[in-house]
């Protein structure tokens, strides 16, 4: 729609802003009308109209097989519509006109903002289904004949109302129709049975709305102090009710169509199941973050009883592996540390890597800095753990072999992502400055444990690569190159 008023039409952003908001209101024009609409401008020459919005009913048949958004007509060819935009009246003259052996109605309603007519909307019904309606189709009817005065008058939609569409409840879910003074003229049949769901034993005709609702609510939770007015429809606005273990959301919608209130609509849904699943989902999303607090405890509980060992133990040998495994497992500790803080198994990867290369560099034999650049961005708990305890033996090898007492030099991480429709994929250096490799080394063979461990961690459960290779002038750098979840970072 943006394209098309911005191309074809001489409205601004603010009205391209109201036609927004009308069209993102419209479902329930279309539904309570059982019938098409169609969203049309005028160009900015004044010749022709574009069409810039379509919406089909969910309560009836289309009249419209084809999409229409895009189409140019020219004016003329369209009485009603040249009458709706000029005059700023419904137009409702005319024959049904016959599209592929199909009786169709057309209306046409001026869209009106700030006494301004922006466009049109061309309603059309199917006439092919015509039955004697019922009381519902009859309210619905008159609902829909309130909503399209208060649009052609620019009382509707609501300004500042943004609705959410998915969560919004629709005519077909439920529907109370209200009189100037709240009490229900009438009620669908899924409306009643959203109430007698909160306990309601009676009917809800001839009842006031809000006092209803309001008496319904447990006296032991807190109530809304306006829940009755709410619930009255006397303000547009969107609440949820929970009584006797059920839940619906309502919607009121006051109707003003000659600019004075005569009645409010009010649209529900039972959404008993879809709150006790989330309840369940957030139980479950506070348990598993109590788990992987409590792993971290327990791991910090190892890391304290190792280091406790290894001030007991005379060989340096000894010493020094345990403070090694020390360091394992609080790399470990700090991952599950950030998972305990979120809501899914995902993290900041960035902030895991500032804590490793902190936690790391107090084993540093000289004066070394270890800085990270480039974002390692947010990866699942997976590629998290693993790569944590990788990057820790990285920084570890390179601290104690590239550097000596009294040492100055610099140790940096940088990573890099690299995102393509089909993969993504993350590509990490760590680079010193410090003695180098020794003659002959081959990284995929030497004995050593960490680089064993990074082998295996790199390989076997990322599903990446590992090189190591001397820096260029001096010292040496090694390359991860690891495939992440692609498009997110």
């Amino acid at each position: 729609m943006n394209d098309l008023v911005r191309q074809h039409t001489a409205l601004d952003d603010s009205d391209l802003e109201w036609l927004h908001l009308l069209v993102s209101e419209w479902q329930l024009l279309s539904d309570l009308s059982f019938a098409d609409l169609v969203l049309w401008v005028p160009t900015l020459d004044g010749t022709r109209y574009v069409s810039v919005a379509q919406m089909r009913p969910n309560t009836g048949p289309t009249s419209y097989q084809n999409d229409m958004v895009g189409h140019l007509v020219p004016r003329g060819r369209r009485p009603m519509l040249d009458a709706a935009l000029d005059e700023g009246r419904i137009v409702r003259e005319g024959d049904p006109e016959w599209r592929e052996e199909v009786p169709v109605r057309v209306e046409s309603i001026p869209v009106r903002r700030d006494g301004r007519v922006l466009g049109v909307i061309a309603r059309n019904t199917n006439l092919l289904t015509v039955r004697t309606p019922s009381r519902l189709e009859l309210t619905y009817l008159q609902s829909a004949s309130d909503l399209a005065q208060m649009i052609a008058s620019g009382a509707f939609p609501f300004p500042g109302q943004q609705v959410d569409m998915d969560a919004s409840p629709r005519a077909g879910d439920g529907l109370i129709r209200l009189d100037a003074d709240g009490i229900v003229q009438y009620a669908s049949p899924n409306a009643l049975s959203a109430y007698h769901r909160l306990g309601l034993a009676a009917d809800l005709v001839g009842h006031h709305l809000g006092e209803t609702t309001a008496q319904l609510a447990p006296s032991r939770a807190p109530v809304d102090e306006g829940l009755a007015k709410l619930a009255s429809g006397w303000a547009p606005r969107e609440f949820e009710v929970e009584a006797n273990d059920g839940v619906i959301h309502l919607r009121a919608i006051p109707l003003k169509p000659k600019g004075s209130h005569i009645g409010s609509l009010v649209l529900l849904r039972d959404v008993t199941e879809l709150r006790r699943r989330e309840r369940e989902l957030i139980t479950k999303d506070a348990t598993i973050r109590e788990i992987h607090h409590r792993v971290k405890n327990n791991l910090q509980t190892v890391a304290a009883l190792l280091r406790l060992q290894a001030r007991r133990i005379g060989s340096p040998e000894g010493r020094e592996a345990l403070e090694e495994a020390v360091r394992r497992v609080g790399s470990i500790a700090i991952v599950h540390e950030t998972l305990s803080q979120n809501l899914d198994e995902r993290v900041e990867f960035d902030e895991i890597a500032d804590r490793v290369l902190a936690m790391v560099a107090e084993i540093s034999p000289g004066r070394v800095a270890a800085r990270r650049t480039g974002r390692f961005g947010i990866l699942d708990a997976e590629v998290a753990t693993p790569l944590a305890m990788v990057l820790t033996e990285l920084l570890q090898n390179a601290l104690e072999h590239g550097f000596g007492p009294g040492d100055q030099g610099t140790v940096e991480v940088t990573a890099v992502r690299g995102d393509t429709r089909t993969e993504a994929r993350l590509l990490i250096s760590v680079q010193d400055d410090g003695r180098g490799l020794p003659e002959g080394f081959d990284p995929q063979r030497a004995g050593n444990l960490g680089l064993q461990i990074v082998r295996t961690l790199v390989e076997g459960e990322l599903g990446g690569s590992f090189d190591m290779v001397p820096a260029s002038g001096q010292g040496t750098r090694v390359v991860l190159d690891i495939p992440v979840r692609a498009g997110k970072s």
